[in-house]
Formats: C-alpha cells, structure tokens, sequence
C-alpha cells in the first residue's frame, strides 16, 4: 500500500486547521466519530453454487474521525479489509488510512484540501462520492473550492485523482461549475412563485499517452486524445405544485475498453416533470444516454475510476422479489421512461375508509439504442436512428395499496409485472416475465413491540440453465416473520424458495440489538448470488452460506 505519507499529512493538516481557528479567537473544538464492523463466515453449498473460503472469517472495518473547530474542521478514515468479505473486489485487501482531508467553510468560501466527495447537477459529468455497501469510493484526493461572492450565485472549481482501492488512479480530473438562482439575485423575484435556478460545468481529464494497437493494422497504434473535456447544462424551474428539471450532457472523442476504443462522441439528456399538492404527488422522467461512459483511466473495466454517474430511472424495490432483477445503468447507450403517481384517499370516504388509503402506481421502460455499426476500435463505433428506441432491456409495473385496518393493523398489498433482458447483465438468452405479489401486515401490539408478517410470490417463464447458471430462474415463494420487542431488540426468519423450475432454498435468521448510537446484527443463513444495485450502480453478491455479524456505533 503505497499512502505511507498520509499520516503525516493528515497530522500537518489537522493542526494547521487547529492554528488557523485559535487565530481567529475559536478555542476548543470537539471530536465526533462513527465505527462500523461487518463480518462474514462462509462454508461451500454446491447446490446454491456457494465457493469454499480458505480464510474462513472475512472482515470489513472502518473508523471515521471529525474534528471540528469554528469554521474549520479535519477528518480521516481509517479502514481495513482482512479479508475483504465475498463481493467486494480482493484489491481492498489491507488496511490503512483511506480518506483524510481539512476543510474551511466560511460564508462566502470554501475550501477542502484532501480526500473530498462533490457532484455538478446530478453528477452526469461529475459525481465523487461513495457508497460503502457497494465497495465504492470515487473520492478525489486534491483541491475542492466553493465560492458564493454573493447571494445567489455559486462556484465550484476543483482538481485531483481518484482513489483506486489504495491507490490512486493515473487521470488527473479537473472541473469547474457554477449555479445561478434567479430568486435571489433578482429582487422582484424574490417572492415570486416562479423559481428559476441555472447551472453549467465542465469537466476535464488528462491521461498520458498509451500504446493500443489499431485492430485493422498492428503495426499502427491509436491516436489517443489525452484530454477529454465534457460539459453539461442544467435548469430547475417551478411553479406553484409544478416542477421541472432539465440537464443535458456532451462528451468529447473518449476511446477507452468500455466502449471498444471507439472516438464517437458522447452525450446524455434527463428531464423530469412533477406534480405535487396535499395527498396527491406525481412525476415523469425520461433519459436518453449514448457513449456516456467516462472514467479517468481508459484502460479500467471495473466499477471504479468513473468521474460521472448516470443515475436510473427505474424504482428502487424493497421487496425481495420485487428487487431479485434489479436494472444497471448502461452507460453506453439506453433511453427510458417512467411515470410515479401517489394518492391517498381520504379519511371518511369510500375507499378512503376510517383510515384513509394510499396507493402507489409505478411504470418503467428501458431499451437499447436504434444503431447501425460502422466499425470497431479506431473508428466512429456506429451510428443512431435519433431518439428512436432499440432492443427492450427492462420494463417495470407495480400497484402499491396500504391501508390501515384498524388502531393497530396496517396491509400493505403489492403487485409487479417486470420484463428483463439478460443482456444487461451480459448474458444471452430470452426475456424473463415475472409476476410478483407481495403482502404485508405490521400488527403494533403496544407501544414497545411490533409484529411483522411478509408473504412473497414470484412466478416467472424463465427457468434454470445449468450453462447460464442464473438461480433466479423460476417460480419462488417466500415468507418472513420479524418481532421488534422492547424497543432494542429484533429477531427476523424468513425463507426464500424455488418451487419450480429453480434451484435453491434460502433461509435466514437474524438478531438485533440497538442501545443508544450502537447497533449490533447477527445472521445466520443462505445468500442467493445476484447483483446488489443502488441507484443504477451495481457490484456483484456471490452465493453464500454461514453466519453475517455487523456492529455500528457513533460518538
């Protein structure tokens, strides 16, 4: 792990930022932290596909550490994969300091020196951040501005690399944004119901040059750009219950392994219409993305080293079936719709009741792009058809009715229609259509003590390849039984099961104890290989059977 320099850093940062707050007369300061434990033992199961594991007991860990002072504060993180446990990447493997930083944030400037998480919009040409359940972390270890020189208006200007497990990457990322809001730097807007806030950025990486061999003549390598700028534009206009927000991206010639080391040009559009009042909230969102991947080194396949995110659009499911096909973004071309609409039904009316209702209604649909190929790597790639749709990749429909029964009752009723391509996952084989019903009663037995029953079905046309080895193929059932007694203490058992045209029997028990900050979790059972996503980003879960402990805890 070459970050022996850290510690001296962060010690020198640390009191800098100290000094700099005693000169302006803020003495003291505090400390504040939180600590988080996962652990996992696992044993082989042929039959759920679950590997042996030599090392037994694997282990991810971390600390973070703040110290704030006035308008000063510095921070580190501390964490430590030994081993990294299944489905994180084995280059986490060690420990060490991963994130350090000092920062000052004053009314009109900001500054942060270090590690530091940032975005521009919604992060479609930048977005630095992390997601510990993914085993990502995108942070930027350089300089991070912000400026406000007056109300209303907002600059960011930021450089640095990007973290690679523990190490950085090679591209050097720079950037610069800024945001206007109409409403306040124009008088007789202020009080408008009319709000209007502009924004643009640019973002730009440098890498150094590479030898990559043209496919159509060996002997002649790629002329690689070595900076590869993108912009956006975005705007966020309301009106009384109506909203909308709009953002457009472009990106130069960016030939890398994610598309083929193609030099077409990239862009993505996201807009999103709302409606809102008093019980009753709806939205449309529609994307189109075309050769939007962007990392800050060409050569890296992986999930890290991405500088942007293309957030979905699809509804993230809790449900466990509901969620067993969950939709990655393809950042190398999709277009898509979808519409959310929720409404509660009054109290005292027809189908309002005693109670009232809510329902939940929720549509997607993603597909390819329209293309016609021009070549491989060194050439244009191909072309599109505009913003004509190509091959289905995900639709989604799902009905959601809670209801209250009575003071202490309450159903929740569910029901999902999804279609699924394998090729997102890069895999082959026919759509899978899936049928999904889900209920849920939560029965609260006093104040301190709550018992939750979960009823799942899933009926599916796919059905087992041992070639493919998808097990989620098939029909499933699945139930669950969770008790929160005493306000501290909860214990779970549920069972997932492919009754038909499937392979596994999944079954889990889990305990829990809270006290305070500190929260400690025991499971013991059988985990189904699959993708966990949030947000369109995704890593891969490998099967699994044993015991799962997570202990997390602040101060």
């Amino acid at each position: 792990m070459k970050i022996n320099y850290k510690h001296y850093t962060l010690l020198a940062l640390m009191a800098c930022a100290g000094l700099g707050a005693n000169a302006q007369g803020i003495m003291g300061g505090h400390v504040t932290g939180n600590i988080q434990l996962d652990g996992q033992i696992s044993s082989a199961d042929s039959i759920i596909g679950a590997q042996d594991v030599p090392e037994k007991l694997l282990m991810n860990a971390r600390a973070d550490i703040l110290y704030t002072n006035g308008d000063f504060s510095a921070g580190m993180r501390f964490e430590a994969y030994q081993n990294p446990i299944l489905g994180f990447n084995a280059k986490y493997k060690g420990q060490g300091i991963a994130n350090y930083f000092a920062s000052y944030n004053g009314e009109r400037l900001s500054v942060t020196v270090g590690n530091f998480y940032d975005q521009f919009g919604s992060g479609m040409i930048l977005r630095a951040y992390e997601d510990r359940y993914l085993g990502l972390d995108n942070s930027l270890l350089g300089i991070d501005v912000v400026m406000r020189p007056f109300d209303g208006v907002t600059i960011k200007a930021l450089a640095g690399k990007q973290r690679y497990y523990w190490e950085y990457g090679a591209g050097l990322v720079r950037g610069i944004d800024g945001e206007v809001n109409f409403n306040s730097i124009i008088k007789s807007m202020a009080d408008s119901k009319f709000r209007f806030t502009m924004g643009a950025g640019f973002v730009s990486k440098y890498e150094d040059d590479q030898t990559i061999p043209y496919p159509e003549n060996p002997s002649f390598k790629l002329n690689l750009p070595l900076n590869v700028g993108a912009t956006a534009i975005r705007a966020d206009l309301s009106y009384g219950n109506w909203g909308l927000q709009c953002e457009s991206a472009f990106k130069g010639q960016d030939p890398s392994i994610m598309n083929d080391y193609i030099y077409r040009k990239g862009q993505a559009q996201m807009i999103n219409l709302t409606y809102s009042q008093k019980g009753l909230s709806a939205n449309i969102q529609a994307k189109y993305v075309d050769n939007m991947s962007f990392k800050s080194v060409r050569s890296e396949s992986g999930e890290m080293l991405y500088i942007n995110y293309i957030p979905s659009i699809t509804k993230q499911h809790t449900y466990a079936f509901l969620s067993m096909y969950p939709y990655a973004t393809q950042t190398t071309g999709e277009m898509g719709l979808q519409a959310d609409l929720m409404y509660k039904f009054k109290k005292e009316t027809l189908l309002g009741g005693k109670y009232g209702t809510d329902i939940h209604l929720n549509g997607s649909v993603i597909t390819g792009l329209d293309t016609s190929r021009i070549g491989g790597a060194g050439t244009y790639g191909y072309t599109t058809a505009g913003f004509t749709p190509g091959e289905l990749y995900y639709a989604d429909a799902s009905l959601e009715v809670a209801k209250k029964l009575n003071s202490k009752l309450k159903l929740t009723c569910t029901y999902g229609y999804q279609i699924f391509n394998p090729i997102v996952e890069g895999h082959h084989g026919d759509l899978h259509h899936n049928h999904v019903v889900v209920g849920d009663l939560t029965w609260k037995l006093n104040k301190k003590n709550v018992l939750r029953f979960e009823a799942e079905w899933m009926g599916s046309d796919s059905k087992y390849d041992s070639n493919v080895d998808d097990k989620r193929c098939g029909d499933w059932i699945m139930g669950l039984v969770e008790y929160n007694f005493t306000s501290a203490w909860f214990v779970s058992l549920s069972d997932q099961y492919a009754y038909n045209d499937g392979v596994g029997n999944y079954y889990n028990l889990s305990v829990g104890y809270t006290h305070g900050a500190t929260r400690l979790q025991l499971g013991y059972g059988k985990q189904r290989e699959g993708l966990l996503c949030i947000g369109g980003v995704c890593r891969q879960v490998p099967a699994s059977n044993g015991l799962t402990f997570s202990l997390t805890t602040s101060f």
